[in-house]
């Protein structure tokens, strides 16, 4: 079984394929090409600045219990840009985002649903830097505190769509209390540059209540054919 395949599988998308018919996997990839670089010289020292004050950040407690930053993975002109809420155990101990198994189901969401990876067009982030302790949500200071360097990385990547992954990164980006399952369904407009945004279930969530697997990969159906009719 493709990998694709076994990806619908595990979300409960059942597929069905007429015999001598072209298998899912064999199917185009997504038609839309990436955006053009940005200034060549620009990019990099901004990118760089931007890391190293995020890795000195004193601004909310929870740089005092950090390993390390997790700054963010990926694609720097990614046109998908993946928002989590923050660092979790491993997260927080190899500097990078989704890496446990809640990675794991997202880089088969990536792959098996929309035929990206973290590497190539992608870019994955979150709504704070630092691990909060025992894994708990981010208080509203430590969102205010870390949103500045969230926002300055949307502004740097300009990417296509944001797909906000779980409650606390959908009601940071839109400034909202209202749960996942009111948001998700629709796409939303995100700051100056009005990048579609979509809500979607987060991976851990997923984990924890499989049923909603098929709501998760008609949410990124849903941003792809965004992505598709903002391109033309």
């Amino acid at each position: 079984m493709s990998s694709r395949l076994q990806y619908l599988d595990e979300m409960g998308i059942e597929v069905y394929v007429r015999r001598g018919a072209a298998q899912p996997h064999e199917q185009p990839g997504p038609a839309t090409q990436p955006h053009e670089q940005p200034s060549a010289e620009a990019a990099p020292s901004e990118w760089g600045s931007l890391e190293c004050e995020v890795k000195s950040c004193t601004s909310c407690e929870l740089h005092a219990g950090r390993t390390q930053t997790v700054f963010g993975v990926g694609d720097r002109n990614a046109d998908w840009l993946f928002i989590g809420e923050a660092p979790g155990f491993e997260e927080d101990r190899q500097g990078e985002p989704f890496v446990g198994r809640a990675g794991q189901l997202l880089d088969r969401m990536l792959s098996g649903g929309l035929g990206l990876d973290r590497q190539h067009r992608v870019y994955i982030a979150n709504t704070v830097k630092c691990r909060p302790p025992d894994n708990r949500n981010p208080r509203p200071e430590e969102l205010a505190a870390c949103s500045g360097y969230l926002h300055r990385q949307i502004a740097l990547i300009k990417p296509r769509i944001i797909i906000a992954l779980g409650g606390v990164a959908a009601n940071a980006l839109l400034q909202t209390e209202l749960p996942v399952g009111r948001l998700r369904g629709r796409v939303y407009r995100f700051g100056e540059g009005d990048v579609p945004l979509v809500v979607t279930y987060h991976p851990a969530y997923l984990l924890r209540s499989p049923g909603q697997k098929k709501a998760a990969w008609a949410d990124l159906q849903l941003a792809q054919r965004t992505v598709n009719e903002e391109a033309t």
